[in-house]
């Protein structure tokens, strides 16, 4: 039997204080409802999870209304866990549908979005050939080591959503979670499944074209990004990356790989490394790599600073500040060795005045990190790399972004 309906707004309030006193209970810090792509040959197979909501360190009232409903649906959570998933049920629909009454009717556009969900679901599940297990319902309690799919979506859709600041969660394991898939369009699709299926598959004309195999989607399969914010080829941007608004993605040589991204308008067309970040302003030339935390930095991420310019094909293995310029062409790493002339040690000291900066000539590269208005070269006579004080401002097209 369905659970009878709330009528006010303050019965409504009052069930959300119940469930909160329940001995144990704790607020989630993210939850929401999916709707997942299962295994082709293999259901028990979560081969991805599409959020239409997430919720994160945000409304708490639909959390203890979702909790009560499965609650009543005689489902029980273990708050001691950091992570709790499971169906969606067409009892718990019910019941939410009928704790979220005084909202329903105000349920559209940017109001009442939980509500929303439920809403939708209700009417979906009043009509023939909806499965239940096609809709997955997660809490995370904590921010731990994920140990589903699920759990490793929402953290994904928290970084590219902007909910969660880059490099902030905790990912580890993840690559272990999800499994490797192929993927056309927005469709994942078992691998053995393709194997077992090619003869008859390719003999119908029926074998589906492949865009990638991967265990992450591309951004744009998710996310809607802002109104000037572009991206010139789907597969440059990974799930998980974040574009705030503003930024280009060129096509070519350029990627954005997931915990990466942008904070301001940026132009990309060159290579973001997971952990990545770039500021606003700065513009990343053609070809231009910066490096990950597995890829030569010692495990510590690399920000670009604002109104920074890294040149075309060049290698950028430190952080740097604002106002740097990196030319074409060249590595700047921890471990390079580079020249700086005294009357150039000066000014960089001047543009840096609460920096620690050593009387030498030559430093490694980490010597220089995050240091403001440096302008890296390399000596076309000696092969030597030098630094200068930057004697340019690098500023993007306001048309463009």
């Amino acid at each position: 039997m369905a659970r009878r309906a709330l009528k006010t707004t303050e019965e409504f309030r009052t069930y959300v204080k119940e469930v909160q006193s329940i001995e144990g209970y704790r607020d989630p810090l993210a939850f929401g409802i999916a709707r997942v792509d299962r295994g082709q040959k293999n259901r028990d197979k979560i081969l991805q999870a599409t959020f239409p909501v997430v919720n994160w360190k945000e409304n708490l009232g639909s959390a203890a209304i979702f909790i009560g409903a499965l609650r009543e649906a005689g489902v029980d959570i273990d708050f001691k866990e950091s992570e709790f998933v499971c169906n969606a049920t067409k009892e718990f629909v019910e019941n939410a549908f009928a704790l979220c009454s005084p909202y329903v009717n105000e349920a559209f556009g940017e109001n009442h979005k939980n509500v929303q969900v439920i809403k939708h679901l209700h009417n979906l599940f009043q009509g023939p050939g909806v499965s239940e297990d096609d809709y997955r319902i997660v809490f995370l309690f904590e921010d731990a080591p994920p140990k589903s799919v699920e759990s490793v979506y929402i953290k994904l859709y928290a970084l590219s959503l902007d909910k969660a600041p880059l490099r902030s969660l905790n990912l580890n394991g993840a690559f272990g979670v999800l499994p490797n898939v192929a993927w056309s369009g927005n469709m994942p699709i078992e691998l053995d499944w393709l194997r077992e299926n090619e003869i008859e598959l390719k003999l119908d004309g029926m074998y589906p074209q492949i865009d990638s195999v991967d265990k992450f989607p591309r951004y744009l399969q998710h996310i809607i990004p802002a109104d000037n914010t572009r991206i010139l080829d789907s597969a440059k941007v990974r799930m998980g990356a974040k574009l705030s608004p503003g930024t280009t993605v060129m096509p070519g040589a350029s990627y954005i790989n997931f915990n990466a991204g942008t904070e301001g308008a940026v132009m990309v067309e060159g290579r973001i490394s997971s952990s990545a970040v770039v500021k606003e302003g700065a513009d990343i030339g053609g070809g231009a790599s910066i490096l990950g935390v597995l890829s030569g930095t010692n495990g510590n991420p690399i920000t670009i600073g604002r109104n920074t310019l890294l040149g075309a094909n060049s290698v950028t293995g430190i952080p740097l500040g604002d106002g740097c310029i990196v030319d074409a062409g060249i590595a700047v790493l921890e471990g390079t060795k580079i020249v700086i002339s005294p009357k150039e040690l000066d000014k960089i000291k001047e543009a840096n005045p609460n920096a620690d900066i050593e009387n030498k000539e030559i430093f490694k590269g980490i010597e220089l990190a995050g240091l403001n208005g440096i302008h890296f070269r390399q000596d076309s006579l000696n092969g030597k790399m030098r630094a200068f004080r930057s004697k340019r401002e690098v500023k993007l097209n306001a048309e463009l972004h």
